[in-house]
Formats: C-alpha cells, sequence, structure tokens
C-alpha cells in the first residue's frame, strides 16, 4: 500500500494531477461533470452533497470534455432515479447516479436489471449504515453489503483522493467488461473531509475513458433492434443467467488493466488488494474504507512501541472478490483479524471475513491461481466504527494486542461491552509537528463551512497538508456541534476525532458547561472564547475555576473576541448574522497559528490570499457576499486579543449573575 510521498505526487508521469483541497463528493463531482452526460438521482444523506455539486455544474450550463451540456435527472425515488439510468444506459449514454443508505436498498430491484442489461455504469455511493434499532445516516457498510450480490464491481476507496480516482478507475472497467459498478467511500468520513488531493487532469479523463459514444452501445438504436428485458420461462432463464458468466469472467483483467494504466498515466497506483509492511508481518489487520487510514498510521507505532510485527491490508476491489490476491497477501502470518463496519450476527461471518476464509478454502483444495497452502493463519473478526462511532489508533493497538494473545475469537471495538477489546493506550499517530484544532460551536453556526476554508487556505495560501472534517449529527439547528482540522508538512492518515489538539475554538461559550473543550489540548496551546465581554479582565472572570486551573498547568493562551458582534455589524442580511461567525473565526485562526510567521507573510498578504479562498466558496453569491465575508475575517484577524499571562495568574471571579444586566450574546 504506497504512502503518498512529501509533495503528493510523482515526477515523470504525463499526467501528475491538480493539486487543490477537496472532499470525497468534491472528487467524484469534478469527475463526473467532466466524463459523463447524465445523472439520475434522487439524493439521500450522505451523498446529497455529490447530487448537489453535479445539479449546480448543470444550472450553470456546464458541458462534458466532448461539449455535451450535463442533463440532471431527478424522479420521485431512489428505485426510479436507478430505472432512469437504465434507460440512460440502454439508449447508449454515460450516466452516473449519487446514494447512500435506504436509497441504495430501495433500488435493489434495478440493479440486477442493469447488470442483466451489461449497462456499464457507475453508481457513486456514500456509504451509510441501515436503519435497524434505530435511524442511523451516518458510516456502515451495511448498504453495499446488502447488495453485493446484484452482479456489479464494487470498489471502496480509503480517502478523498481515491474516492475521485476510483470513480475513472470503476468507468474504463464498467465498459471494458459491460458490467456496472459501485465506486463506494465512507459517508460523511470521506464524503465530508477536506484533504489535499491531486484532481485529474481533463486531458487524462479524455484520454482515459473516452467519448462516451466510442465505448457505449445504443440499445434503443431502430436500425439495429433489440429486444431487452424479455420474460423467459422454464426452457431459456437458466441458459440466458449461466451465460452471463462469459461477461463476469473478464471484469478482473478488466479492473487490474484500468488500475495499471491508470499508474502508467499519472503514478498513482491502486491495486485490487493493498498491503502496507506485510513484507515480514506476523500479523495482519484487514478491512476496507476510511478506517484502514488510521490503521496505517498506527501500524508503526504498534511495531515500534509494542514490539508486534503487524501490517495492514485494504481490500481495494470487493467485487469482483480478489480471493487470489487477499490469500497472497496473509498467507505467511500467524494470525490476521478482519476489522468490518457492520455486524450481520445471524451469519457464520461477516461479510469480508466470509469471503477471505473462503478463498483460504480454495487455497487449501488446491484451487487453480491461488498459491498452495498447507496451514490457514487464525483468524479474527471484529466490529468497528458502526454508524460512525469513532474508530482510534487505540482500538488497533488492541486489535495487535488481541491477535498476540491469542484473545477473542469475534470481538468489538470503541464501545463498552462484554465482546470489547480494552486497551488503555491510546497514540498520537500524527504527523510529526503536526497542528490540530477542535473546534467546539452550535449547528447552523457555520462552523462546518468554516473549517473546509480554514483547510483551503491552510493547503493553498500556506503550502501545508490538511484534513478537516466535522463530527456530523442528525440534530437539528441550534445544538452543540464539534469539528476538526490538522494541519501538517506531511500527509494525515488518522480518520478519528482528535483527542490531541494544539488549538481550541469556542464558537458557542456554553462548551464549558456542555462538554469538556480543554480535554487534550496540548501544553503550550491555545483556546479562543466567543464573548460579548471586551477586557480581558472580565473574560477571565467569565471561566469557571477548573478550567482555569488546566490553562494554569498547561500555560494555555487564550484569545477572545465578539464574533458575534462583528457577524451583526457585516452580515450583507440578517439571514447570515449566524452564519458569519463562523467566518469571523477565519482571521482567528489566521492571528491564532504560527503558519503565516513559518511563511514569512506580512498581515496584508495573509488576507489578501485568504480572499481567494473565499471567493471559492462564495464567489457565486456574488461580490457584495464576498467582501462581507473579508470584512468579518479581517475584522476576527484585527480584533482579537489575549488575555495576558498577569491577568490568568489572578483568580479573578464573575459577579453575581443578573438577567437584568446580561446582554444576550447571540441577539
Amino acid at each position: 500500500m504506497n504512502r503518498v510521498d512529501e509533495n503528493g505526487r510523482d515526477a515523470g508521469f504525463t499526467y501528475p494531477g491538480i493539486p487543490t483541497t477537496a472532499d470525497g463528493s468534491g472528487t467524484v463531482v469534478w469527475v463526473e461533470t467532466h466524463v459523463t452526460q447524465a445523472a439520475g438521482a434522487y439524493p439521500i444523506t450522505s451523498s446529497t452533497t455529490m447530487g448537489a455539486g453535479y445539479g449546480a455544474a448543470v444550472a450553470n450550463g456546464q458541458k462534458n470534455l466532448w461539449g455535451d451540456p450535463l442533463m440532471f435527472l431527478e424522479p420521485e425515488s431512489e428505485h426510479s432515479s436507478a430505472t432512469v439510468c437504465e434507460g440512460f444506459a440502454l439508449a447508449g449514454g454515460r450516466v452516473t447516479n449519487f446514494t447512500s443508505g435506504q436509497g441504495l436498498i430501495l433500488m435493489k430491484e434495478v440493479l440486477y436489471t442493469i447488470s442483466g442489461k451489461r449497462l456499464p455504469v457507475v453508481f457513486n455511493i456514500g456509504a451509510r449504515a441501515l436503519t435497524t434499532q434505530s435511524l442511523n445516516v451516518h458510516a456502515g457498510h451495511d448498504d453495499v453489503m446488502g447488495v453485493a450480490d446484484a452482479g456489479w464491481g464494487i470498489l471502496f476507496a480509503r480517502n478523498a483522493q481515491g474516492a475521485g480516482d476510483l470513480c475513472l478507475i470503476s468507468r474504463r472497467a464498467a465498459e471494458k467488461s459491460q458490467t456496472p459498478f459501485f465506486n463506494v467511500q465512507d459517508g460523511f468520513l470521506t464524503t465530508h473531509t477536506v484533504e489535499d488531493v491531486l484532481l485529474p487532469e481533463p486531458d487524462l479523463m479524455k484520454e482515459f475513458v473516452g467519448k462516451p459514444e466510442d465505448r457505449l452501445v445504443n440499445l434503443f438504436d431502430p436500425y439495429n433492434p433489440l429486444q431487452t428485458g424479455v420474460v423467459q420461462n422454464q426452457d431459456s432463464y437458466m441458459k440466458g443467467k449461466i451465460a452471463q458468466r462469459a461477461y463476469y469472467a473478464a471484469v478482473p483483467a478488466a479492473v487490474q488493466e484500468a488500475m495499471e494504466e491508470f499508474y502508467r498515466l499519472t503514478g498513482r497506483r491502486y491495486q485490487t488488494v493493498e498491503s502496507y509492511r506485510m513484507e515480514d508481518a506476523e500479523y495482519a489487520i484487514v478491512g476496507m474504507g476510511s478506517m484502514m487510514e488510521t490503521a496505517l498510521a498506527t501500524v508503526d507505532w504498534i511495531r515500534e512501541q509494542e514490539g508486534i510485527k503487524v501490517g495492514v491490508v485494504h481490500v481495494t476491489c470487493y467485487r469482483p472478490f480478489p480471493g487470489p490476491q487477499i490469500v497472497g497477501a496473509l498467507q505467511n502470518v500467524e494470525a490476521f483479524s478482519v476489522v468490518e463496519r457492520m455486524d450481520d450476527p445471524l451469519a457464520q461471518s461477516n461479510p469480508l471475513t466470509a469471503d477471505i476464509k473462503a478463498a483460504f478454502s480454495d487455497a487449501i483444495s488446491g484451487t487453480e491461481s491461488y498459491p498452495q497452502l498447507d496451514r490457514v493463519p487464525l483468524v479474527y473478526s471484529g466490529s468497528a466504527g458502526l454508524g460512525s462511532r469513532d474508530v482510534r489508533p487505540g482500538d488497533f493497538v488492541a486489535v495487535a494486542q488481541n491477535m498476540a494473545q491469542a484473545g477473542r475469537r469475534y470481538f468489538v471495538v470503541g464501545i463498552k461491552h462484554e465482546l470489547s477489546l480494552t486497551d488503555g493506550v491510546d497514540p498520537d499517530v500524527r504527523p510529526k509537528g503536526a497542528f490540530s484544532m477542535r473546534g467546539h460551536s452550535v449547528g447552523g453556526y457555520g462552523s462546518v463551512t468554516t473549517n473546509k476554508v480554514i483547510a483551503t487556505i491552510a493547503g493553498d495560501v500556506f503550502g501545508k497538508q490538511v484534513q478537516a472534517y466535522p463530527k456530523y449529527g442528525s440534530e437539528k439547528k441550534g445544538l452543540p456541534t464539534t469539528y476538526y482540522l490538522t494541519v501538517a508538512d506531511k500527509p494525515i492518515l488518522t480518520h478519528s476525532e482528535l483527542n490531541q489538539v494544539e488549538f481550541v475554538p469556542m464558537n458557542d461559550v456554553n462548551a464549558f458547561l456542555t462538554s469538556n473543550p480543554l480535554a487534550g489540548i496540548q501544553p503550550g496551546g491555545t483556546i479562543f472564547v466567543q464573548t460579548s465581554k471586551d477586557t480581558p479582565e472580565t473574560v477571565w472572570a467569565s471561566v469557571p475555576p477548573k478550567a482555569k486551573q488546566i490553562i494554569r498547568d498547561k500555560k494555555i493562551r487564550v484569545l477572545a473576541a465578539d464574533a458575534a458582534k462583528i457577524a451583526r455589524e457585516e452580515a450583507p442580511v440578517a439571514d447570515l448574522e449566524v452564519r458569519m461567525q463562523g467566518i469571523v473565526l477565519l482571521g482567528i485562526f489566521l492571528k491564532a497559528t504560527p503558519f503565516s510567521e513559518e511563511a514569512g507573510l506580512t498581515d496584508e498578504e495573509v488576507l489578501a490570499r485568504s480572499e481567494k479562498a473565499l471567493r471559492k466558496y462564495f464567489g457565486k453569491r456574488g461580490e457584495a457576499v464576498v467582501q462581507a465575508n473579508m470584512r468579518a475575517v479581517e475584522r476576527g484577524y484585527r480584533e482579537v486579543f489575549e488575555i495576558p499571562p498577569a491577568v490568568i495568574a489572578q483568580d479573578i471571579t464573575a459577579p453575581i449573575f443578573d438577567p437584568r444586566a446580561e446582554v444576550k450574546l447571540f441577539a
């Protein structure tokens, strides 16, 4: 499994990529709006941002690489959207779809007919847990496993880069083999996580997938009439079904060819099974999706600190299932643990575990194309990250220790349960010198957008690697929310909530009461307090005593400003007053962090470069909105003030609360 180099790109390749920052939804939209002719979709959380991005391109009159105006077809349900794609593909069109969770399951009936008619569409999935004992709109692989038998290829991305690249690879493999493909990424954890990416160049996409008319067949051509979807009774149905195997036999080679050609052109290598530190591994952690990024970052620590020789295996291609490649990757270890983002208690094993066991059974029995084995490693299986439950480095430490100690054969991590693995170690596996922020805000304040803007600026203005993501909930606007950002000189692999942070902004002053905002803040770190108070003494007096002691012990800097007041005064319309409080934080971030000083930029240069990022997000709303946001950023930058150490040393307490005298913060 290749790690990206320090610059995120390779020299000497024809198409090294366009450096920028984007989330997994953005990279998919970039690809699909260039290579397709239409999207038939009824977007559902967490795929909605993909559908919205494609829809915006249509509204703006965008054409694909061959000059075809894009179309967005949104019928009354996900089932109908799949039917729209079926019809569009039958007529020889190149089409896509964006869906998740129940939406994917609802269209299952149509998925069989799409594959049976050999229609090479690509559907982009924000993998999501299915509603069982409760509703959850977050990451899970239940939905994908629920349609894994429908005859589609399935590729799993680990990050935003993979989501876009595998979208292209899926398209080429689909059209080469006349087999539809799912391009899967984890809902919210990848679809909404902003990272450094290399967007495929338009010329690359044009060369790699080719013109739709040159690659697709119009089955509705009146000059070449053909029946589709006919009734087949006992005499012919089975013949038609088994005849499909001739097509499916070509799919593994089509996937391999697409991955090899993509590497030849871009230098970005994808394999059906991707391994890291498996050369001398005695144990392995196996899985799919974003949590395997965290596993990648953690195994180095496990080897160095725990002395356990462990590696990582990511199954990028789930269908067609790469049995020989998986056996080849795992055959020499003593044991491996398959960690899955789902749980099927009535099955013999969870899906990926069962498939891997079957592959080893074929190898032991001497099946052709498999490595010849005389033993099978011990197989452990676990469930993690269901419904986006946090999967931490410490969880993978526990998984490795469980194998080394011959522990539970089936386990869970991340919750308290009799099947859980527990370990007191939760290491910091961020890149050396990383700077992380955990923001405490309220839903609807624009903090998530601000986090993305900050990530863009850190990446584009300061030349840093970034990763920004929110802890989304299904709660309504006005309730507490948390968002995360890491900035580093090297790629950031961890896809988990941040317990070690250097900066904690509190857009919501109630964070001291509703959460523990100082948890994990590093010595010498910085906090920002949103407040209407305008002197260091009155701000310090409002900080709870327990927090004051932590601030003193860790020598934490305390910054303050009235972002609410700035937002009220600069918002172009009243509806934006609350949301623009988050934008003010951008100016405070620029002032509080060391990046402008490290880059040798003046205040004017920092603000000028920040304007470019603001235009990326707000330019379509008009110049007045851009300038209002820019004024909010500049005022945040200049009006934030620091509580002097001399004041922090004092034991100032707040006066008795008088509701008649208190000015409501967000009036």
